[in-house]
């Protein structure tokens, strides 16, 4: 493991503590141990007072003035007093921390640099800079930490937003195909009406033909009326399937159609007579459905057929 400077910096603050402590502990064990003054052998100081004798009681300057007699000393004993030699135990002096012996060292301590003023302001730089590092990498972090969050948050706010969208595209979808198929099945079933109204020219057309074949022509002009009179029913039939009355065309009210047409029954044009009753919509709508209804029928009614005809449209609901 690398020692950064700021380690040796710590070891170095711990071993000057160190030493501070120890110096103090000796300090204090010497205080400790320091003895007192010997006590003097006479014992402790005896205190007087010097006083008048006429300030004494009367009692006090009679036993004064009775001497007491002198007692003689006893003669020695002419016996020689056996003295014992043997000294006594003498207390043991309690050691000096000063005094205690110190075990020799056989390698020398290893001197502890004192840091210069230089070094304690580069490593206090160092400390700063260290701590300047640390609190911006925590901000770093913690700024990482936002962004993640606002990004997970956004990503989850498009996701939304792209199933939305993509259910809205699958309903949208679903509409189509629901009007697709609506207009297949009508266009398939316009196409079956055609064809029925088609048949229907067809076999009258073919009564037509079988009666005109077996029967003398009729009308001033050699022209079947009866054939005309189906074939003029047939294109109202045709015109009815493609029209749609306006509310304001009452029922069963008449307008004069000029149609011009092709063998075939392909229409090139139709006009509303000047004297159709119908206002300008109801007008555009018959002339409408005319076109809408091509071909107009033909087969069955080549003997009536014109490529101009003048029809008298009648106005009903189908």
């Amino acid at each position: 493991m690398r020692e950064t400077r700021a380690d040796t910096t710590q070891g170095v603050i711990l071993a000057l503590l160190l030493h501070a402590l120890l110096f103090a502990l000796m300090f204090v064990g010497l205080w400790w141990t320091r003895s007192e003054s010997p006590a003097g052998a006479a014992g402790a100081p005896v205190s007087a007072e010097l006083m008048d004798s006429s300030d004494l009681s009367a009692a006090m300057r009679r036993t004064l003035q009775k001497r007491p007699e002198p007692v003689e000393p006893e003669p020695p004993s002419k016996q020689p007093i056996e003295v014992d030699a043997t000294p006594l135990p003498q207390p043991i002096p309690e050691p000096n921390p000063q005094d205690s012996q110190v075990e020799p060292q056989f390698q020398a301590q290893e001197r502890i640099p004192e840091p210069s003023d230089t070094d304690q302001e580069k490593v206090e730089r160092d400390a700063i800079s260290a701590e300047t590092r640390e609190r911006e990498q925590e901000e770093k972090r913690r700024q990482e930490q936002i962004d993640l969050t606002e990004r997970q948050r956004q990503e989850e706010i498009e996701k939304k937003q792209r199933l939305a969208e993509q259910q809205k595209q699958d309903e949208l979808k679903k509409l189509q195909n629901e009007m697709a198929k609506a207009k297949r099945e009508a266009d398939l079933a316009e196409q079956k009406l055609k064809q029925i109204a088609n048949l229907r020219a067809s076999q009258a057309s073919q009564q037509q033909a079988t009666a005109s074949a077996t029967a003398p022509p009729g009308g001033p002009q050699g022209v079947d009326n009866a054939l005309l009179g189906r074939y003029k029913s047939a294109l109202q039939e045709a015109i009815l399937r493609n029209w749609t009355r306006p509310d304001n065309v009452p029922l069963g009210q008449r307008c004069r159609i000029v149609i011009r047409q092709l063998p075939g029954g392909e229409v090139i044009d139709a006009k509303a007579d000047p004297s159709c009753p119908y206002d300008e919509l109801g007008r555009r709508s018959v002339e409408a459905a005319v076109l809408k209804a091509q071909p107009l029928p033909y087969a069955g009614f080549e003997s009536v057929f014109s490529r101009t005809l003048n029809l008298t449209f009648e106005a009903q609901d189908r």
